[in-house]
Order: C-alpha cells, then structure tokens, then sequence
C-alpha cells in the first residue's frame, strides 16, 4: 500500500507536466496562426488597394457602387455613364496651356502668314491657333462676323477695324472680290479706303469716283494692304457689308488668329457650323492604370490616323488596361507622354518629327485624346488633348501637322470609372 499510495503521489506532477506542454503548444499555435494572419493582412495592404483586399482575401470581387471621376476641368456631360464634354458650355477660352512651347513653321510667303508659333503656360488656345487650322474640320470659316456676333452675343457697333486681323493683308481688289458690292460704294463712304488711297497716290480729291473706277484708274493701288494705314482709327462697320460676309472669302482668311477675330473666342463649340461629337457609342471601363515599367504589350486600342490604333508597346508602356464587352477586358491605351508615333501629312507632317502622342479620337479630327500620367498607387489615370496646325487652302497644300499642340488637361479617370472609347474601335 506505501507502494501503491508512492506511486500514486508520483503521478500528479507528470500529469501536470503533460497539461503544461500542451498549453505551451496550444499558445505556439495560437501566436502562429495570429502571425499568419497579421502577415496576410499586412501583404494585403501592401500589395493592394484597399478596395481590392477583400477579393484578395476571399478570392471574389466585391460588388462596389460605380465611382465618381476626379474633377474634371472642362464642363461634362455623360454616355452610358462615361463623361464627355459639353460642347455648350465650351469655347476656345476653355483650353489653357499647361506648359510652354513653339514651333517653327516652313517660311513661305502668305499675307498674314506667321513661320513660328509660341505659346506660354496660362495661355488660352485662341491666342495660339488660326482660323485655318480648323478648315474642313469645324468649318469655321462659313461664320460672318454678324453670325459671330449673334453667337457670342458681342455688339460689332463698337468694334475697332484693327480687331479684325484679316482686313490688315487685303488689298483694295481682295477686298472687292471678298464684297462685291463694295465696287459700287464712293470712296469718301468708305473711310480707310478713302484714306489709304489718298496716303499711297498723294490725290487730294478723289471724291465722285467709285472704288471700282479708282481701282482700274489707278492699277498701282493693287498690291497695296489696308494695314498700311492705322485701322485702330476706325469702326470695324466703316467698310460697308464686311461684316455680313463669310470669312472664307477674304484672301488668306487661314492665317488668321482665332483671338483676332472678334467674338469667335466666345462661341461655344456646339454652335460651330461644323461642331465635335462623340463618334459612335463604345464605352469601356478602366480596370488598371500601370506605370512605364510594363513591357512588351499586344492588344493596344490607340496609335495615330496615319498608322491606325492597334500600335503595340515595348518597353514603357505606361497604360489603362481596360475591360468591357465586346472583347474590350484586356485591352490597352497606351500613355501618349512615353509612347509616339507618327502622325501628320504633307509638308507640315514633318513639324515635331513627324511624331504625336499615341491616343485616339472619340470626338473627332478636331483634337486627339492622349491618357497621360498614371498614378498607379491612388488607381488613377489623367488624360490631355493635343490640336495640329494645317494649311490646306490657297496656292499650297502644306497638309496637316502631327497632334502636337498642348497638352491641355482633360478628363481623369479611377480605377471602374468608364471612358467612352469612340470609333473605329478595332480589337487586337
């Protein structure tokens, strides 16, 4: 029995040994399984936004609610969600520059014609573009001056004669040619006529004639321009019927700057003669902005007119990957600040290289959309815009420049923020 109740007495502390160990191992797994879960946690957010943890976690993609893009800093409206701009509430005004610029042009000899452009950051792009970089694109140059001024709302009573750069190259035939009926007029009715003949024959009295007899009177007025006398002197309606005629008769009306063209800057684009609109329907939605690290990507939906927009990427891709029916999921638009290609035709197709941003054009000829800076981590994507110079009109065709005018800051998108695409829309 001493034996028995010896042995007995021996048992108790190996069995609290035995509850010790197990304790021990249960706190070991405890602090393991609470260290793996910190570190999948942590990983998470490392590796993840934090509206993408969830599915990380859990394998699935939580349902969200569509998220609002950034501000944008044009006036928008939306198709199928996607924010496009209101043409109605935009004006030349509405485009700044958001860094410095110039651009030498081909010296040929245009009245009127200008060989380097310069701009500034701060600028608006009516103080930069002309008339004639629009042609057959807005067709801004069926608008008179009276239709402008309805448009803009401006009153052309006291609008100065020099306010109107086109008048400063024409000559006294020009401007009969641009205004027929001006050949019947008197010239003391017409006082910058009147006075500019007076200037260039020294003739004191030339009262009683026409300007279609002066003009075949005296054949040497014929290469004479307006801008030799100081057209500040005088009221833009002092030349009878100018204002009722379309721009695009006055001779070299291309080279005219938007800015100096009174009220043009004010009209919005929706009331253009030939205004932007969305081309077709397509939108997608931005599923991932990825930074210039990327590589070697194929299924690319942006390039240029002139070589199409399937242009694929080496090395730099900086993109928006998106996703969408219709084979969108998986595509790619390429970041026009790291990706050019070429762009342009004619004489002008040299300007800038011959290069542009890569981008597409879902409103139209008039500008092309480039995605710009990626910011990976905040999962977003800004956007800019890029005008070209041409010159298609009047003794020479010099063609159109690449899309290189800008940037101008645009839309900016999230991550699941649609973007309408436009047409053609080629899937790769």
């Amino acid at each position: 029995m001493l034996l028995n109740r010896h042995h007995q007495n021996n048992q108790k502390p190996v069995e609290s040994t035995k509850t010790n160990q197990l304790n021990f191992n249960y706190h070991i797994k405890y602090w393991m399984f609470l260290g793996l879960c910190t570190s999948l946690l942590l990983h998470g957010l490392i590796s993840f936004r934090h509206h993408n943890l969830l599915g990380y976690i859990l394998g699935i993609q939580p349902v969200t609610a569509s998220p609002t893009p950034t501000v944008n800093t044009i006036p928008s409206k939306y198709i199928n969600n996607a924010p496009v701009p209101d043409w109605q509430s935009i004006t030349f005004k509405s485009f700044v520059f958001s860094s410095p610029g110039s651009v030498e042009l081909p010296n040929v000899e245009f009245p009127g014609y200008k060989s380097i452009r310069n701009w500034q950051a701060g600028q608006s792009l009516d103080e930069v573009m002309e008339l004639g970089d629009f042609e057959n694109v807005f067709n801004l140059e069926n608008f008179s001056l009276q239709s402008i001024g309805q448009l803009s709302g401006i009153s052309l009573v006291n609008i100065k004669l020099s306010d109107f750069d086109t008048v400063k190259w024409q000559t006294v035939p020009e401007l009969t040619k641009a205004i027929p009926n001006l050949v019947n007029e008197y010239v003391e009715n017409v006082p910058p006529i009147r006075d500019l003949i007076k200037k260039i024959l020294g003739v004191a009295n030339i009262n009683g004639q026409t300007i279609g007899q002066v003009i075949n009177n005296f054949p040497q007025i014929k290469d004479i321009e307006l801008g030799e006398i100081d057209l500040s002197a005088y009221k833009l309606t002092s030349i009878p019927g100018i204002e009722k005629t379309a721009l695009k008769q006055f001779s070299n009306w291309q080279n005219t700057r938007i800015s100096k063209i009174p009220g043009l800057n004010q009209v919005t684009f929706a009331n253009f003669p030939n205004a932007p609109v969305p081309q077709g329907s397509i939108v997608g939605k931005l599923d991932l902005p990825l930074k210039e690290v990327e590589s070697n990507r194929q299924r690319s939906i942006s390039g240029s007119d002139q070589v199409g927009f399937n242009v694929s990427c080496t090395n730099k891709c900086a993109h928006i990957e998106l996703s969408g029916a219709g084979g969108i999921t998986g595509t790619q638009w390429m970041s026009g600040k790291f990706q050019q290609v070429k762009g342009g035709f004619g004489i002008l197709g040299n300007l800038n290289g011959g290069k542009e941003p890569t981008g597409r054009h879902p409103f139209g000829k008039g500008f092309k959309q480039a995605v710009w800076d990626i910011n990976e981590g905040a999962g977003t994507a800004s956007t800019a815009i890029f005008f070209r110079i041409c010159r298609r009109g009047g003794w020479f065709d010099l063609g159109c420049s690449p899309y290189f005018i800008g940037p101008f800051p645009f839309f900016s998108y999230q991550e699941k923020s649609p973007i309408f695409l436009g047409t053609p829309l080629t899937i790769p």
